[in-house]
């Protein structure tokens, strides 16, 4: 019989104990996050890819492969399938193809971060939460504000003093309790931790429950999908908690057990800045797990995470995949900004510049073919993030007047 969810069970990361999917739950008891297991065999037998396809394009189209397992509990603003769009005349190495970027900035709060909480959300809410509290540099807190506000939920959240002051307001204006910290990320999810047994909010910190996960493994089926299903042959991901890059590496090997792809799969390409590399530092060596990065800072605060609770899974999907991590300069990531706005019109983000800077890099240093089919993933809208300031003045009473220097046309 055909069902809504194919979900059966959570399983530990590491000692592949098995929990209770009905029940609201946070990391396993070895303290390592849980991931959500499916009835793949009977799906294969139930369900066909070209039935996907004919649904409206949408984050609940793959609802099989999504833990919840009733639609009425589903909360969501309209989460879209994100466009893939070609950097057409951004530089790039001569004879290599154009780039693509897959650009969530398209999604509702104008960040990826939309598909983990429309998930978590709509699972905490099933489950019997009423608050939920979140660390976040910004954009994953306005995505829960939202979502919190449209399930009618109590939203709390923790962000870096140095968060952007438009995150800030957003998430204020959706109705969540918001604090500046004088601290990182790893600052603000131990005050979240810290005060889960007096305010009783659910943790919903990066891959501190297994629902985020899974929302955000659809960027992996929704890639698969819009390259009828031949992926493409690399894959750059700004990577911070790694959440994203962790979704896609599952949803691959669901959809692959499903029989709807075929390897070879996507090289991953682990994005981080200079000012904090922990996983490139972790890979390079040959580590299993990063140890925490010190002093960290990059103008790219998605990707700000010294310490990243999933490190090991990160590390293995890279290593699973052939892929590798790479870390890029801050003024890198301002010249890859400037020349995408420039030459194709797309605001990236810095997490999204990032991974522009990264090709450029990896293609310059042989680690890319010329005929390689590749994506990058920008993650957020630039508006949500500091841009220069438009300081040209112009008099109505002189108009063109001297000194005002326009290109005449046709230049």
């Amino acid at each position: 019989m055909v069902r809504y969810s194919y979900a059966t069970h959570l399983e530990c990361s590491v000692g592949h104990d098995r929990y209770d999917i009905r029940k609201l739950q946070g990391l396993s008891a070895a303290g390592k996050p849980l991931l959500a297991g499916y009835d793949l065999e009977a799906l294969r037998r139930e369900v066909r890819r070209e039935e996907i396809a004919r649904r409206p394009p949408n984050l609940w189209r793959w609802h099989e492969l999504l833990p919840l397992e009733d639609p009425a509990w589903i909360v969501s603003l309209g989460e879209v399938e994100t466009p893939l769009i070609a950097l057409s005349h951004s530089p790039r190495p001569a004879g290599f193809r154009p780039p693509m970027v897959k650009d969530e900035s398209r999604l509702p709060t104008g960040s990826f971060k939309a598909r983990g909480l429309a998930v978590a959300v709509s699972m905490a809410k099933a489950r019997g939460a009423r608050r939920l509290a979140i660390p976040t540099n910004g954009n994953a807190g306005a995505a829960m504000a939202a979502y919190a506000a449209r399930a009618g939920l109590e939203a709390f959240c923790f962000c870096p003093d140095d968060t952007p002051e438009i995150n800030l307001s957003e998430i204020a204006l959706q109705g969540a309790a918001v604090w500046r910290v004088n601290g990182l990320i790893n600052d603000c999810a131990r005050l979240v931790e810290s005060g889960k047994a007096k305010f009783g909010w659910f943790d919903l910190s990066t891959l501190k429950e297994p629902y985020r996960i899974e929302g955000k493994k659809t960027m992996g089926l929704e890639l698969a999908a819009q390259t009828d299903w031949q992926l493409p042959d690399v894959v750059f991901y700004p990577t911070g908690g790694g959440t994203g890059l962790i979704g896609m590496w599952k949803a691959w090997a669901e959809l692959t057990a499903l029989g709807w792809i075929s390897p070879p799969l996507p090289r991953l390409v682990a994005v981080q800045a200079t000012g904090c590399a922990p996983i490139v530092r972790a890979f390079d060596s040959g580590a299993s797990a990063a140890t925490a990065w010190e002093n960290a800072h990059t103008i790219a605060a998605g990707i700000r995470v010294p310490a990243a609770l999933g490190d090991f899974l990160i590390l293995a999907a890279l290593r699973e995949s052939g892929g590798f991590a790479l870390a890029v300069s801050d003024s890198a990531i301002e010249a890859a900004r400037q020349q995408v706005g420039l030459r194709d019109g797309l605001l990236l983000s810095p997490e999204g510049a990032a991974t522009y800077a990264a090709y450029l890099e990896a293609a310059a240093g042989g680690r890319l073919r010329a005929s390689d089919r590749v994506v990058l993933f920008n993650c957020a809208s630039g508006l949500k993030y500091p841009m220069p300031a438009v300081t040209a003045r112009m008099d109505v009473r002189a108009p063109f007047a001297a000194g005002i220097s326009l290109p005449s046309p046709g230049s």
